[in-house]
């Protein structure tokens, strides 16, 4: 029997997950950054979300549950991670509404901006004073650009980096952001209907090469320092996220 046109695509997206994985599980963040930006070249933006859905929601447990004590960083996180959920709730529909390009051009920026912040070492400070209003501005944020994007980086990984939190208590607090990004935005495409069984059947299996790559990923973190390797990441978030927003930009 020969192969159908299907099998690259699986591959692919087996692939891209295992990589995705890979380097969370090396730095403790780029599942939702990799698989939107190299998925969306090959699939609408709200199919790979829809993928993205089941491994983002299991791989952020197991990011959590690998450090104790997660109750009082959650509790800290409480309005950031509400301003989150509204966030998400108030661009419902973004994701979904059929403007493709659009999206992947918003998506392409979120990437490059990211990225651009990350190598140029652009590190702020946040006081525990100014903690208590900007945490729910930033959850907002990183919501609505989520509800446009799927991406769940933007502003909030800079944001947490600028709490002077501690290697694995920065690690566990952008697995709960992560995880509470990812089930406000799994209601949001189920409500839509993007969400349907066959793309939840799709996300269950693109769990398994994610795990495998995160479970490789973490074993590398122990022996590696992952400094050199975050920077080659962001260069390559850097070339994707100018590529979606380039070829984007010329459907206009």
């Amino acid at each position: 029997m020969s192969a159908t046109p299907i099998a690259p695509l699986l591959a692919a997206v087996a692939f891209v997950f295992l990589l995705a994985g890979f380097v969370k599980g090396v730095v403790g963040l780029g599942l939702p950054t990799i698989t939107m930006g190299l998925l969306s070249i090959a699939m609408p933006p709200a199919q790979a979300a829809a993928l993205l859905v089941v491994p983002s929601l299991v791989t952020n447990v197991w990011q959590i549950a690998a450090r104790p004590g997660p109750g009082a960083l959650a509790r800290r996180l409480m309005t950031m991670l509400g301003g989150v959920c509204m966030g998400i709730a108030a661009g419902a529909g973004w994701l979904t509404g059929g403007a493709s390009h659009v999206v992947a051009f918003g998506l392409g920026a979120a990437l490059f901006v990211y990225a651009a912040l990350g190598l140029l070492s652009v590190r702020l400070q946040v006081t525990a004073a100014r903690e208590r209003w900007v945490s729910p501005l930033v959850g907002l944020a990183t919501g609505l650009v989520t509800a446009a994007t799927g991406v769940f980086v933007i502003p909030a990984v800079p944001y947490l980096n600028a709490l002077g939190l501690e290697k694995e208590e920065l690690v566990q607090a952008l697995g709960l952001s992560f995880l509470v990004s990812t089930i406000a935005l799994a209601l949001s495409l189920g409500s839509a209907g993007a969400l349907h069984a066959n793309a939840l059947a799709g996300s269950l299996l693109a769990l398994l090469p994610a795990l495998a790559g995160m479970g490789l990923g973490q074993w590398v973190r122990q022996r590696v320092e992952p400094a050199m390797f975050k920077r080659l990441f962001l260069l390559g978030l850097l070339v994707l996220g100018g590529y979606l927003s380039v070829r984007a930009g010329l459907s206009f």
